[in-house]
């Protein structure tokens, strides 16, 4: 499955939050990589740089600056599932993009009661937001990017 990043938050002793499109959140301990990869203790000796990171373009992963970046293959991997009141909800912006939908099709799919209003998908404001599970069950799973 691919996996997107939508939020990353730094948290105490050197833990991140880290949201995923598809629903998930990670916890991930950097810790282990100060002694694994050496550029890594400039987070140690600098708590501003630590919480600076933020999202990479695109959501392939988080950055600090030019020399400290991780993957989100990294961090989905190796990070730790938290359960949130929000597990497995994705917005349909990411949902028509990890499946390679168009937004209409699974607009058109709710008024034809392929997906059902309430239970599949909801709409928050202007925002919509649907089921992982509705989108498998639906759609099937994802084609990995490469």
């Amino acid at each position: 499955m691919f996996h997107k990043i939508k939020a990353v938050t730094p948290l105490p002793n050197f833990h991140l939050s880290v949201q995923f499109a598809e629903g998930v959140t990670k916890f991930y301990d950097i810790t282990p990589l100060f002694d694994k990869w050496p550029a890594f203790r400039a987070l140690l000796q600098s708590p501003d740089l630590f919480e600076s990171v933020t999202v990479d373009t695109g959501g392939y992963g988080i950055i600090w600056n030019d020399d400290l970046d991780l993957s989100c293959d990294e961090l989905f991997a190796n990070g730790k599932t938290v359960k949130t009141p929000f597990d497995g909800l994705m917005a349909f912006t990411d949902a028509t993009e990890i499946w390679g939908l168009n937004e209409s099709t699974l607009r058109k799919a709710i008024s034809y009661g392929k997906l059902v209003n309430g239970v599949d998908a909801c709409k928050y404001g202007k925002q919509w937001v649907i089921s992982t599970k509705a989108m498998i069950r639906e759609y099937g799973l994802p084609q990995q990017k490469g």
